[in-house]
Formats: C-alpha cells, structure tokens, sequence
C-alpha cells in the first residue's frame, strides 16, 4: 500500500511523540547505551525477516553495504548515544530547541552534498517552528540557571543534531543511488545497533536485560512502531518531499508529546504553550503546502 506525503509525515510524528512515554520503562536497570543497541539490532533482525518472507531483493554490492553502514551509523548509531550523553545534564526542552534546528542543517547540508536548494519558504517556516519551540517549552526554561547549561552537553547535543542531519542526507542520496528504504534500513538498523553494543562493550558498560514486561514491551514498541515503521515512513518521506522539509517532523514531535501530556498526565497548558502549537503548526503549513 502506497502511503502519501501527508501520511507519511503523521506516522513518525505520532509515534516519535509516544515514545517520550514509552522511554520512561527503558530506563533504571540496563544501561542507556544498550538499550539503544538492543532496540536497533532487534528491528533490524525484525524487519530482515519480513524483507525474506516478502522475497524482497536482500543482495547487495559491498560498495551499498558501505552506504548502509554510514546511514546506520548516522541515524541508529552516534545520533542516539550522543543525545543519551547529552541528555544526563540537559533538559528535554534544550534538546528538543536544538533538535529543532535540524531543518537549517538539513537544507545546508543538501546543498552541500546533494546540490539541492531550499524554498525560501522552509526558511520561514523553520523560524516559526524554532519560535513555537521555545515558547512550549518556556516554563522549563525560566530560571535556567548558567550553570545548568552544561557546555560540554550542550555540544555534545549540537554533535547529535548534526549527525542526524548527515543521516538524513546520506538516506536521501542512498534513495537517488536506487538503494530500497525498507532493506537499506533493515540493514542500517542492524549496522547502528552492532555499532553501539561495540561501543558500550568497549567504553565498559554492564551489559544486562531486564525480563520485566514493562520494559520488553517498550522494547518491543520502539522497535516495531519507534524504528521500523516511524523511520520507514520518515526516510521515504525524505526521499518524496526532501530532507529539508521533511525534518519539520522532529519539530511538530514536541506539540504531539505535550498534547499527549495534558490528555494522559494532566499537564495543564498555558497561554504560552498554545502560542508555541500554533506557531509550530503555522510553520508546518508554510512549510508542506504545495
């Protein structure tokens, strides 16, 4: 079934605004950077064998297999590990203020490497989105003190944001060179996962799995819904409407998240926050109208 633009762009943000909830069971007993890697490594295990069972085309040149090691180590790989580093000093609202720059990375790094200039209109609409960002989240960050600002984690979470970028746009060039979105990232998600269980194998993490039902669950969600089908969506979202435009998904992410949060968690919304909505939507509509 062939999914159009306006779909495609619901699913990630729908799912990826959930998964705020559902990361809450990964966390206490394994540690942060396995739970990355086991996530991965199982949707790319998952989502192998659907591609067998569909007898979809699974052989691929050893030069592909290097374009689906970077994309995986880009999207399923450095990106999370460096926002789970980041995100031990930030609040969420500072990462998710950075995260919503991507658009601007987006739209230079496609000029860049794939030679594709952006609308004048994704510009401004990145400026509403950035200002409704801000505006959700301003509880959280009024007496934010200077010292609460960690520079190094700051950094740490503009290296993520960067990454993710770069993931996008090897995901789109990997689409132009005729590579299929739902085994490339099959395998890109396998490659991510391995990467960073080498690395927390490494870097001395204690490797453990907690057999709650809560946290298989959740781990079983974000793989599934957070990894196979919000990304299969996303990508080939990328591949239709183009990376800039296509990165407006991560800054609607924050609106879905808090609505989510006044449903279930009685997060009381104020002026501020509906004005952040409308902004971040407005941009929305500049952004993807035809």
């Amino acid at each position: 079934m062939r999914l159009n633009s306006s779909s495609l762009f619901l699913i990630p943000a729908l799912i990826w605004g959930s998964t705020f909830f559902v990361i809450k069971f990964q966390l206490g007993v394994v540690d942060p950077t396995w739970s990355v890697s086991y996530r991965f490594i199982l949707a790319g295990i998952i989502l192998l064998t659907f591609s067998k069972a569909k007898k979809l085309n699974l052989k691929f040149t050893f030069k592909e297999h290097l374009r689906m090691v970077l994309q995986g180590a880009f999207l399923f790989g450095f990106n999370y590990w460096f926002v789970y580093i980041a995100e031990q000093e930030l609040i969420s609202a500072l990462v998710a203020i950075m995260f919503s720059c991507i658009i601007f990375l987006n739209v230079f790094f496609g000029k860049i490497f794939l030679n594709k200039v952006a609308e004048k209109k994704v510009y401004f609409g990145a400026i509403l989105g950035i200002l409704g960002t801000i505006l959700l989240f301003k509880q959280e960050l009024i007496g934010l003190s200077p010292e609460e600002i960690k520079t190094f984690h700051l950094s740490i979470c503009f290296v993520s944001v960067v990454i993710a970028s770069l993931g996008n746009i090897t995901s789109a060039f990997n689409q132009s060179k005729g590579l299929p979105v739902v085994q490339t990232n099959a395998f890109g998600m396998l490659y991510g996962g391995v990467i960073i269980g080498l690395i927390a194998f490494i870097t001395g993490s204690p490797a453990s799995l907690d057999l709650n039902f809560e946290y298989l669950s959740s781990l079983l969600y974000l793989s599934i819904f957070g990894s196979i089908i919000a990304f299969g969506a996303y990508l080939t979202l990328i591949g239709k409407i183009g990376a800039d435009k296509a990165a407006y998904v991560l800054v609607v992410i924050p609106v879905i998240a808090v609505a989510l949060s006044a449903i279930f968690e009685d997060y009381l919304l104020g002026w501020h926050v509906l004005l952040g909505m409308v902004l971040i939507l407005a941009g929305n509509v500049i952004v993807l109208k035809k």
